[in-house]
């Protein structure tokens, strides 16, 4: 269990910042700018659950613990990505989890007939950004190199979570707002 009892230690004034393993990496890390992004992300699915309840809020609640994992999965340098006691590595089982639970929502969902905007219901509106923001988490995740490739699923997934979250939250897609190509050519 972590314990903060001081929340500013100094040990990054110098532009630095600790891994799991004691080593120091730069601010300006590419792994660093990924665990950024993720945190980023996480706070972005905070917005959403703020406007969500029920499974939903409860299931995106799940997944922000998993992205507390996942940031020190990434913060863990080496290329054995085996959990351990010691060690929080994402494994397949979460992404796979993931994929059951897409199926899920998506079963109830009207098929797409266009692509849609990112909007509609507040809460909709919210994990579109959310699914921006990792995805955007993914591909520096990727340019950093090196990383478990589970937590590079999970990332990839947890986009298409979201998508499919949002089109949920907009009234089981019937709330989706379309997009009309080329409607605006001749205003």
């Amino acid at each position: 269990m972590v314990k903060l009892t001081k929340i500013y230690t100094r040990t990054g004034d110098d532009g630095t910042t600790g891994l799991v393993d004691g080593s120091r990496v730069a601010k300006h890390d590419a792994r660093l700018h990924a665990i950024g992004d993720v945190d980023e992300a996480n706070s972005a699915i905070g917005v959403a659950i703020a406007q969500l309840d029920g499974a939903t809020a409860e299931a995106l609640t799940r997944i922000q613990n998993d992205l507390i994992d996942l940031g020190a999965d990434l913060a863990t340098p080496g290329e054995d990505f085996t959990p351990s006691e010691m060690v929080l590595r994402v494994v397949p089982a979460q992404v796979a989890r993931l994929e059951r639970e897409i199926d899920a929502m998506n079963a109830d969902l009207s098929p797409l007939t266009s692509f849609i905007l990112p909007g509609g219901t507040a809460g909709a509106a919210a994990l579109h950004l959310a699914r921006a923001i990792v995805r955007r988490a993914e591909r520096t995740a990727v340019a950093a190199g090196g990383l478990n490739p589970a937590a590079l699923a999970y990332l990839n997934r947890l986009s298409d979570y979201l998508f499919v979250a949002a089109r949920a939250a907009n009234r089981d897609g019937s709330g989706d707002v379309l997009w009309r190509p080329g409607a605006t050519r001749g205003a």
